[in-house]
């Protein structure tokens, strides 16, 4: 694929975790990748992956809930690599904890990131969709969208997540946009090892106890999330849109 051929992706929440798994990932598929998060310096990890292996990938800072950024940003992947077609809306922030205990600014702060975030992506990134009449959106949600205790704002978000993924299908796909939302289960990463220390586990007793009610009996890693993600991102996946997988190591009740 030539440089001018060359689809260029936006992975924000990127630094770490699902979002670097999956900018690696999508570079090995000939994307060019910018690499977003909340902390330009903190993508530094992920870039120097991608250009190592030979792929192209710029670091940018930008919070997903503010507007004029997320302008900027947009702005800025299309001068560096070229007009965005692929964005995976994967940055999020967990704030936990029981209704009665929950905070107002606690529900503001996950909400504004994972729902007002992705609209605020997807908005700035559908026009280069629309002019190239090719896109691929895949939003993160989870299987807390199903409820899950101590969680009622990231629930919230996450739900929230399947509505904004089947609308967009719906508003965009005669233009040659597709969108997706992928759901994992327990994915060992940072914000898994926060739960358990909220519960006050070790995360490895942690891990072990999900495991034992998982159907393969193994946690999920980032990897097994991105490799999902590439496949609603690739050029075979224009017929499916509006779909929700969940990837859990099995059905969930």
């Amino acid at each position: 694929m030539s440089t001018t051929e060359q689809r260029v992706a936006v992975v924000t929440g990127a630094a770490r975790g699902i979002g670097a798994a999956t900018a690696v990932r999508l570079a090995r598929e000939g994307r060019a990748v910018a690499v977003l998060d909340l902390d330009e310096s903190a993508c530094k990890d992920t870039v120097e992956q991608i250009t190592a292996a030979g792929g192209r990938a710029v670091a940018i800072g930008a919070d997903v809930s503010d507007e004029a950024q997320v302008e900027a940003a947009v702005a800025r992947v299309e001068r560096e690599l070229g007009a965005p077609t692929i964005l995976v809306n994967n940055a999020g922030v967990l704030r936990d904890n029981l209704l009665f205990k929950m905070s107002a600014n606690d529900w503001d702060t996950v909400l504004n990131v994972h729902l007002r975030g992705a609209f605020l992506m997807a908005r700035a990134v559908q026009k280069h969709m629309v002019d190239a009449g090719f896109g691929r959106i895949v939003n993160l949600s989870s299987s807390s969208a199903l409820g899950n205790r101590g969680q009622i704002n990231y629930s919230a978000a996450k739900a929230g997540m399947q509505g904004l993924t089947k609308t967009l299908a719906i508003e965009l796909g005669k233009f040659g946009v597709t969108a997706n939302a992928v759901a994992p289960g327990f994915i060992a990463t940072d914000m898994t090892a926060a739960t358990a220390e909220r519960v006050g586990m070790g995360f490895e007793d942690f891990q072990k106890a999900a495991a034992s009610q998982i159907p393969v009996q193994r946690v999920g890693t980032p990897a097994d999330v991105a490799n999902a993600i590439a496949f609603f991102t690739g050029e075979a996946a224009g017929f499916v849109s509006g779909q929700v997988m969940y990837v859990a190591g099995g059905p969930l009740n």
